[in-house]
């Protein structure tokens, strides 16, 4: 299977933006700081404590939002030259490998830790916070399909 692809700003902010939201540390950190700005809300409503931890909470949610949202995405893609490549990947059973215009890299099915799609990619994961995203826009439903089947075999979870 060959795929010839480039990548789309807006769409690879929010590819990294799902990367942020599934690493199990940043859910955990995340649903304990909401935890805790509800819990401030609740002692705030009912006079039990005084405005400042309520506003605490507030602002160290709202400062992971921003982080997690804005800031991490947007200086990643800035980092990365990746990004600006025009790709040519082709995928078999044996192997993965993806040219651009300076060269080309063979990566063996062994190299993958996992894989996961969100709506506008394929995230393969080399392990937990290196990835090659494959964009799904040019790609039929029946090739994706026939690329969901691919790495479902090849990359064991």
């Amino acid at each position: 299977m060959q795929l010839s692809f480039s990548y789309n700003k807006a769409k690879v902010i929010q590819a990294l933006r799902y990367h942020f939201v599934q690493r199990p540390e940043i859910r955990l950190m995340l649903v304990l700081v909401n935890v805790f700005a509800i819990i401030a809300a609740i002692l705030f409503y009912s006079k039990k404590i005084r405005p400042e931890p309520f506003l605490l909470g507030s602002l160290v949610w709202m400062f992971l939002m921003a982080a997690f949202w804005y800031f991490l995405p947007n200086s990643i893609y800035k980092k990365s030259a990746t990004f600006q490549d025009q790709f040519i990947m082709n995928l078999n059973e044996t192997a993965v490998v993806i040219e651009t215009e300076r060269g080309e890299v063979v990566w063996d099915w062994r190299k993958f830790t996992n894989f996961f799609e969100s709506p506008h990619f394929f995230h393969l994961y080399f392990d937990t916070k290196s990835f090659f995203l494959v964009p799904k826009e040019n790609i039929s439903t029946e090739l994706q399909h026939e690329l969901r089947g691919l790495l479902n075999r090849n990359i064991k979870k």
